[in-house]
């Protein structure tokens, strides 16, 4: 009959259509799902330059890990560090800055600065967190080794052109939103074929009987043609259903890729450099530390300053210098106390990013009796962090909490929120040294246990006493472009600074005669004088100020002195 042709015409097409539209679907799934990642490649005619900056946002550019191909000739570096310390690294040479993907993702785009040809090799800088050194190909996968933004600098050795050739495989966007409805839509047009194919068969099956009065056939054939009307409805109502299914899901895949946020697992850009980021991270503070110790130890065992000077500078330097050129002479004088890093008991770093930038260390180990505080300054951004100050806790003391997550770092003349300046604590411990009847007597303490000022004001009261052939005095003066402040977790203050402590002696009558010491005759040149000497000593000291509107002292936190000259008149 004309109506089961029909029907079975119908069901065939609807599976067909149903297996196409189901293949599509797994299609999408299969051999035409998107790569999971694509490359893009600096250009063959980007501008040459000795440094290359990675700017930060390409890392989170697709969200996923970032893979850096790089081939150059020769040695080259790439190192991880703050965008603004890269950037204050970079300076004014120039460089070419590599800063998105293009449209097609086949190319990153390159922008170049003009600038100084040259610039110091960036290998062994304390501003990076990390490095990466090459021969010839690297390929690096970009993490990022803390909370925050990360630029990458890429270098030869600061003369030569950085390397050009420089790939980033990025992840792909592999959404397929149609795949599923489309399946969906597959399958529910195969089964309304195949029950469309199966009610046609058993039609045909019932007119085979040749049972029935003319009646009853016509009858049934106005029965036939209401059943195929309705099935037709049914058919159209699920295909219907399944067209509306499939746009809804697909509108609803669209809509989340729409308001979902690419991944932002990072701070915005004005974190990344945000003065609450300290300027070291632990990793790259412990490292610093090693090569301090190394370098102290190294002049130390050969008693050479020459192997001081790459990581110790100032008081420090110039101290270990002095005890070197004694001991050279005097067998029986005492070392300075060594430097260590294996035990790190705390650090304070600041979270200030400009220079000089300034940090604290405190450890023990080996030859430190008690801990040591360890000031470390970094004067400029191509400069790396050198030891200026070590200054032994007082025994007995309790070093005051500071936040480790980085701190702030007061002006020395900055007095707010506490009791004292910087400086006028300072200038109180110098007046304090020098006086015994001093404004700042009851001003400043120290512990029972530790009594560095006691002590002091004895010694120069007894020289005065027993000198017989001589008029002394005696001098504290602080020395302001040592001062350095942290601000401590009580809202109080840390301040270290050096001090000079000077000793001056003139014979009362002509031809008395002064003596010194043997550790002083060797800076001097010979033990006695008629015409006068005078000795100089650099205090390393550490005081707490505690906050504004606090009752409490002033307290002596480290102390430490060390001869640095002696001469005669």
């Amino acid at each position: 009959m004309i109506g089961d042709s029909l029907r079975f015409k119908t069901a065939v097409a609807l599976v067909l259509l149903g297996l196409l539209t189901l293949l599509a679907g797994i299609g999408q799934k299969t051999i035409w799902a998107p790569s999971e990642t694509f490359t893009a490649s600096v250009p063959t005619d980007a501008a040459e330059a000795p440094l290359t900056v990675i700017d930060q946002n390409l890392r989170t550019l697709h969200g996923g890990t970032v893979k850096i191909n790089i081939k150059g000739e020769g040695n080259f570096i790439l190192a991880a560090g703050r965008p603004d310390d890269v950037d204050a690294w970079v300076g004014q040479t120039a460089h070419n800055t590599v800063t998105g993907v293009s449209e097609d993702n086949k190319s990153l785009q390159v922008e170049h600065a003009d600038g100084e040809a040259t610039a110091p090799s960036p290998a062994g800088s304390d501003l990076w967190v990390s490095s990466e050194n090459a021969s010839g190909e690297l390929d690096y996968s970009w993490t990022p080794p803390a909370d925050g933004e990360w630029s990458l600098l890429l270098a030869s050795d600061g003369t030569k052109a950085a390397p050009g050739e420089v790939s980033m495989t990025f992840p792909n966007d592999t959404a397929t939103p149609w795949a599923i409805p489309l399946m969906v839509i597959g399958g529910l047009l195969i089964l309304a074929g195949i029950a469309l194919a199966v009610l046609s068969a058993r039609n045909r099956n019932g007119d085979g009987t040749g049972e029935g009065s003319l009646f009853a056939k016509r009858a049934r054939a106005r029965a036939e043609a209401r059943s195929s009307t309705r099935l037709g409805m049914v058919s159209a109502g699920m295909v219907a259903a399944a067209v509306t299914a499939a746009v809804v899901a697909g509108t609803g895949v669209a809509a989340n890729a729409t308001s979902t946020p690419a991944p932002t697992t990072e701070p915005t850009a004005t974190e990344g450099a945000a003065p609450s980021s300290p300027v070291l991270l632990d990793a790259q503070f412990r490292r610093i530390l090693e090569q301090v110790s190394a370098a102290a130890d190294a002049g130390d065992a050969a008693k050479d300053a020459g192997k001081l000077t790459e990581r110790l500078a100032g008081t420090e330097l110039e101290v270990r210098t002095q005890n070197y050129k004694i001991r050279s002479q005097v067998g029986a004088y005492e070392a300075r106390m060594p430097v260590r890093s294996t035990k790190l008991l705390t650090t304070v770093v600041t979270s200030q990013r400009e220079w000089p930038r300034h940090v604290l260390a405190v450890t023990q180990g080996d030859g430190n009796v008690v801990p040591q505080l360890l000031t470390l300054v970094q004067l400029t951004p191509r400069d790396n962090y050198k030891l200026v100050e070590t200054t032994p806790l007082q025994p007995g003391t309790t070093f005051p909490s500071i936040e480790r997550g980085g701190t702030e770092t007061l002006a020395a003349n900055d007095k707010t929120g506490l009791l004292y300046s910087g400086e006028e604590a300072l200038a109180g411990l110098a007046d304090r040294l020098t006086s015994a009847d001093s404004s700042f007597k009851d001003k400043l303490v120290e512990g029972e246990s530790s009594p560095y000022i006691a002590d002091t004001l004895s010694y120069q009261a007894e020289v005065v006493k027993s000198g017989e052939n001589g008029n002394f005095s005696f001098t504290h003066k602080v020395v302001p472009e040592s001062t350095v402040v942290f601000r401590t977790a009580d809202g109080g203050a840390l301040v270290l600074g050096r001090l000079n402590f000077g000793f001056d002696g003139t014979p009362k009558a002509s031809g008395d005669k002064l003596t010194i010491g043997d550790d002083a005759a060797a800076l001097a040149g010979g033990k006695e004088t008629t015409t006068g000497m005078v000795l100089n000593f650099a205090e390393s000291m550490a005081v707490y100020i505690p906050p504004a509107g606090s009752t409490d002292p002033i307290k002596l936190v480290a102390a430490t002195r060390g001869l640095v000259g002696a001469s005669f008149k």
